[in-house]
């Protein structure tokens, strides 16, 4: 019994040994994998659950103060936020096409696809510093710090301070992808990617997609709904 159960755990420990990235709690690269996927997953549904209160929150608003919801929303720039829904989405096929060579092993396509996906966020947060630049000096600012007058209702500044929540904490998602994606373009150049070990890249990419789709909504329900 002992032989058989020496035999056993040194087959489990040269398993781990041949394979550097299955950590030691899991049994198998496919176990490690589903689980990885349902963590992930159950991160994202949380993730759901929160920007879906805000949006309802902004649509009870606009039925509330329907007059002054559209006059506010007028003041958006729906250029810059047409510019970033194209860069966002163009960004989400280029995290695409990097899980699929990520999966083949394919790593400096990975990591251009990476970078790619990488540019497209900081030319995302370019077109927001100039958005928010642009209200900063004509004084449609949230709270105590709104000073515009170009519009006739007295808590317009109600509008702006949602907008700056809702796109502030939608940037600071965006940010936080930026690190993963970083962390993942270092991975590729360091070749650790293959058929058999590519999940971070997907579940990055998730997250990505997640982040994406949040701003597909932000942008009708703040710029053009109104």
């Amino acid at each position: 019994m002992s032989t058989g159960t020496t035999t056993t755990t040194a087959g489990h420990d040269a398993h781990h040994h041949n394979n550097p990235h299955l950590a030691h709690h899991f049994a198998t690269p496919r176990q490690q994998l589903e689980s990885q996927k349902l963590g992930i997953w159950l991160f994202l549904t949380q993730e759901v659950l929160f920007f879906s209160a805000l949006f309802v929150g902004l649509m009870l608003f606009r039925s509330w103060y329907p007059a002054m919801y559209h006059a506010a929303s007028k003041e958006l720039s729906v250029i810059q936020g047409g510019l970033n829904t194209l860069v966002l989405i163009f960004s989400s096929l280029t995290m695409a096409l990097a899980v699929r060579s990520a999966a083949q092993g394919k790593n400096k396509q990975t990591l251009w696809l990476l970078t790619v996906t990488f540019a497209c966020a900081c030319v995302f947060l370019v077109v927001k510093y100039f958005e928010y630049s642009h209200k900063y000096h004509v004084g449609t600012l949230p709270g105590k710090w709104y000073t515009y007058t170009g519009l006739p209702y007295d808590n317009a500044k109600l509008f702006f301070g949602l907008y700056f929540c809702l796109t502030g904490l939608h940037g600071i998602h965006v940010l936080a992808g930026m690190i993963v994606i970083g962390w993942m373009m270092k991975k590729a150049w360091q070749n650790q990617f293959s058929a058999q070990y590519y999940a971070p890249v997907e579940c990055v990419g998730l997250y990505w997609h997640l982040v994406d789709l949040v701003w597909i909504f932000l942008f009708p329900l703040l710029y053009l709904v109104g």
